[in-house]
């Protein structure tokens, strides 16, 4: 929010009749906010002001001393104007220097003052940036722990399924050697009925002849 050089005025003279010296926090707090480098020129033009007002304006001498000191003390009068013109001379001048000093110092001041509102604000941003941050992995590393989860669940029934499979394979490979077994016994026999042979009076022949066949009448 802006203020206007009368804000600043009018928030410095009610310091200044509570009791309070204006200096640029207690300017700032009084307005509640604003910059350093904005309210510090108007204030400083109402401190010159308030200092223009307590300057005393030295008067010359009443011509009634005048007129008793005469030569005498119109020497004494002007030695003591040049002693005090120059004494103020020189606090003036040290005056000017001190303000110089002082303005200088205040500026500074008034800049770092400003650059540290400034890196307070981006240290907020990015400390909130870090948080978000912050929470949005913990977000993805919930996720990514459910995903594990859920694919060790899927790895492990996988396995299971894929002894479930083992086993059967190996129970249909038994089968299937039995079948062929038989098969082999049944197209035996066909043939040799189909040559006309009983296979039961041929079996001593049979046995006699191979030992291979008798196996097979056995099996029938």
């Amino acid at each position: 929010m802006a203020f206007s050089k009368d804000d600043i005025f009018k928030a410095a003279d009610t310091l200044d009749a509570a009791g309070q010296s204006p200096t640029l926090a207690a300017v700032r707090k009084a307005l509640g906010g604003g910059s350093f480098t904005t309210i510090s020129e108007p204030l400083n033009e109402w401190k010159a002001k308030k200092a223009a007002k307590k300057v005393v304006h030295r008067e010359p001498p009443p011509p009634a001393v005048s007129d008793q000191l005469h030569e005498m003390g119109l020497e004494i009068w002007s030695e003591a104007l040049l002693l005090a013109n120059g004494r103020m001379e020189a606090e003036r001048q040290s005056l000017v220097e001190a303000r110089a000093e002082i303005e200088a110092a205040r500026k500074e001041a008034t800049e770092m003052a400003d650059q540290m509102n400034l890196e307070l604000e981006e240290a907020k941003k990015h400390v909130a940036a870090l948080t978000a941050e912050h929470a949005s992995m913990q977000g993805e590393i919930e996720q990514l722990k459910g995903q594990l989860i859920e694919s060790s669940e899927r790895a492990a029934h996988a396995q299971a399924r894929t002894k479930e499979i083992s086993l059967r394979v190996d129970d249909l490979n038994t089968q299937l050697a039995r079948v062929n077994t038989q098969n082999s016994d049944l197209i035996q026999a066909l043939s040799m009925r189909t040559t006309g042979k009983d296979p039961e009076k041929s079996a001593p022949s049979v046995q006699a002849g191979s030992g291979s066949t008798s196996g097979t009448d056995a099996a029938l």
